[in-house]
């Protein structure tokens, strides 16, 4: 669920009061629910929570020294203290970042390792390449090579080794093989479906025929395969101590991705 306003404060209770309605009854249909609202305060998150919600979205983006040349609604510090509202009502935390704004390398580690470094790793992890659209600021940044998205998700599988690592926006130009490479490299979650809000996005048959084409099963919401869960455990401790480094990264992917 995803509202186009900064944050809950600007559009007052009676909106959040609907959004709080949604997330309960969505809830009460036995599906998980996720929500980017933009900030929150600690009573908002903990209102979110009782209401049912499972993970909230807030992305950081980029790096901290970045940033203020490509946002200016709010902050580095204010994505910060929304993770930590988040963090503290118990909710769990879906924060990433997107490629080719026109940062560094350097920027892109220093992101990865501000989320690495956040008390507890996010649960999830969004890897996005920018999609350039008519019209707007960044429409005419070159598309972001395969091979730069495979290096960001390989660092982040290493850096996080429990946080399910999201191949996002920017994943309709990449070739199954070119996926598959990213799932070997540590990915094991994609967003799917037609629309990642204004971006398009692979459709569901065609993610559907690429996991058959590789091998991957999906995990199923709320409870999971013992064994495959065991094994992506083990895998995922392996590259916490430092062994194995791609391949194990490779191993956890395939182990919390296939049967």
């Amino acid at each position: 669920m995803g509202a186009a306003w900064r944050g809950v404060a600007q559009v007052g209770p009676r909106q959040f009061d609907r959004v709080l309605a949604m997330v309960s009854e969505i809830r009460g249909m036995g599906m998980e629910v996720c929500a980017t609202l933009g900030m929150v305060t600690p009573d908002e998150a903990g209102r979110l929570k009782a209401a049912g919600l499972t993970a909230y979205n807030h992305n950081l983006d980029t790096s901290r020294e970045f940033y203020p040349k490509v946002i200016t609604s709010r902050a580095y510090e204010d994505r910060l203290t929304t993770l930590a509202a988040v963090r503290g009502a118990g909710i769990s935390v879906c924060s990433g970042g997107i490629i080719g704004l026109g940062e560094s390398h350097g920027d892109r580690v220093s992101l990865l390792q501000t989320l690495a470094t956040l008390p507890t790793h996010p649960e999830s992890v969004p890897v996005n390449a920018l999609v350039a659209n008519a019209g707007t600021p960044l429409a005419d940044m070159p598309p972001v090579p395969a091979a730069e998205l495979w290096r960001m998700v390989a660092t982040a599988r290493v850096l996080m080794p429990r946080s399910m690592v999201r191949l996002s926006a920017g994943r309709l130009t990449l070739s199954v093989a070119e996926q598959a490479l990213c799932f070997l490299g540590g990915a094991n979650s994609i967003f799917t479906g037609d629309k990642l809000l204004t971006t398009a996005n692979p459709e569901h048959a065609a993610d559907a025929e690429m996991f058959a084409t590789l091998g991957l099963v999906g995990k199923q919401p709320f409870y999971y395969d013992g064994a495959s869960h065991a094994a992506a455990d083990a895998a995922a401790d392996a590259a916490a101590d430092g062994g194995g480094g791609a391949a194990t990264a490779g191993e956890a992917a395939q182990a919390t991705s296939s049967a």
